[in-house]
């Protein structure tokens, strides 16, 4: 018999550990975006629990391309 493993439809990654997974940003830039998620777009991408932080992957790539059709118009 085999088992499959699914992964969660959105993987949350605490923002030591964002580096491990992708390039970029570095954790300083996201600590900024973090600070500013209410001003640049991004407030959909964090997640709190506690004091920690959690970054929506999928989310935060998604606000990354709206910001990007955003700055075609």
């Amino acid at each position: 018999m085999t088992t499959t493993a699914t992964q969660p439809a959105n993987r949350l990654i605490p923002v030591p550990e964002w580096n491990k997974h992708h390039s970029w940003p570095p954790q300083g830039g996201l600590r900024h975006l973090i600070f500013n998620e209410k001003t640049n777009g991004f407030a959909t991408a964090f997640k709190r629990v506690g004091r920690r932080v959690l970054i929506d992957e999928a989310e935060f790539f998604a606000c990354v391309e709206r910001q990007n059709q955003r700055g075609k118009k």
